[in-house]
């Protein structure tokens, strides 16, 4: 461990976003603990190419916790531990309740015993729901549409009422579209199932998939396909690494958006792969899928004006060819 660098719990560390972030802690000289159950996350990753500590376990097991934490001197905790399927969360709320609130309040909970006050939250723009102005900024309305987006939005409730009872700071990421994979190519996206929009798009590229669906072509958009905010992984690990400072340094309780405040969509992704892969992409026009908004693109100043965050790839196809790079690596 680096001199004065403390050491972060990161849950979900084995995860798409959480794995890239421990890569940006262990660049920024901080010493790492991952916590994940492994139902999403890698074990090869992280022993591979993270090369830290892992414990296997959940946020919902409150002796393993409070053994972590009596063990080791934590100073912070970075929260990637939850289910991310939307359309899941509409067909199981329940695993999505328990996992995400009642998994992250008995997290709060351990920590709060073991005098840990510093939470970096990784939430969502899906708590905003259907967007009333574009962009989006932290202070619009959230009326999240989808179970998933209500879990995130309790937690952030929880959050704010743990600083005014406990003096418990935290920083809430609500993130765009995270995308992309990291430039060195030994770290990406790999859900099972797939749901994301680019690795889709590419594992097609790949000849893994016959065909790629565009869901809806008549919204009110410049070509009639939705538009998203797509943010590079990487960015949003710096972004991760900035807060936690922040925080360290006695920074109050924060929320951020994380986004490029630009958007692209899905024609426009598709078009950019073709040019990335050079390779012929098969798309097929299917029906709008219900509760996806025609734009979704949200204002991240106030992130660089405090945090001091730049993001490095905000053109999508630096996002794409870095994903490319992973896919074909991951899947020769």
């Amino acid at each position: 461990m680096s001199p004065g660098k403390p050491t972060i719990l990161v849950t979900g560390g084995a995860g798409y976003i959480g794995s890239h972030t421990v890569l940006a802690l262990k660049q920024a000289g901080f010493d790492v603990i991952i916590l994940d159950n492994l139902v999403y996350g890698h074990r090869d990753l992280v022993e591979k190419v993270l090369q830290v500590e892992l414990v296997v376990g959940d946020t919902g097991d409150r002796p393993l916790l409070d053994d972590l934490f009596n063990t080791r001197a934590i100073a912070a905790v970075m929260h990637f531990s939850a289910y991310a399927y939307v359309g899941e969360s509409v067909t199981d709320p329940a695993k999505y309740y328990r996992n995400n609130v009642l998994g992250t309040l008995t997290l709060l909970e351990a920590m709060l015993a073991a005098s840990v006050k510093k939470f970096v939250f990784s939430s969502t723009c899906a708590t905003y729901g259907v967007p009333e102005v574009i962009p989006i900024p932290e202070d619009h309305p959230q009326n999240p549409i989808n179970p998933y987006g209500a879990t995130k939005l309790m937690v952030e409730r929880i959050l704010s009422d743990f600083d005014v009872a406990y003096d418990f700071k935290s920083v809430r990421f609500r993130y765009f579209n995270a995308a992309g994979a990291a430039p060195n190519g030994l770290l990406g996206e790999d859900h099972n199932p797939e749901t994301h929009l680019i690795p889709l798009v590419l594992q097609t590229a790949l000849g893994k998939r016959e065909s790629i669906s565009v869901f809806g072509t008549d919204y009110p958009t410049p070509d009639g396909t939705c538009i998203r905010d797509y943010i590079h992984v990487s960015d949003l690990a710096d972004a991760h690494v900035l807060g936690l400072e922040y925080l360290l340094k006695g920074g109050d309780s924060e929320v951020f958006n994380l986004g490029n405040g630009s958007g692209f969509s899905v024609k426009e992704v598709i078009e950019a792969a073709k040019q990335v892969t050079q390779k012929d992409i098969k798309v097929v026009q299917c029906d709008r899928r219900p509760g996806d908004p025609p734009a979704l693109i949200g204002t991240s100043e106030k992130a660089r004006k405090i945090l001091g965050w730049h993001p490095q790839y905000s053109s999508i196809e630096d996002i794409i060819t870095h994903a490319w790079q992973w896919h074909q690596n991951r899947h020769k």
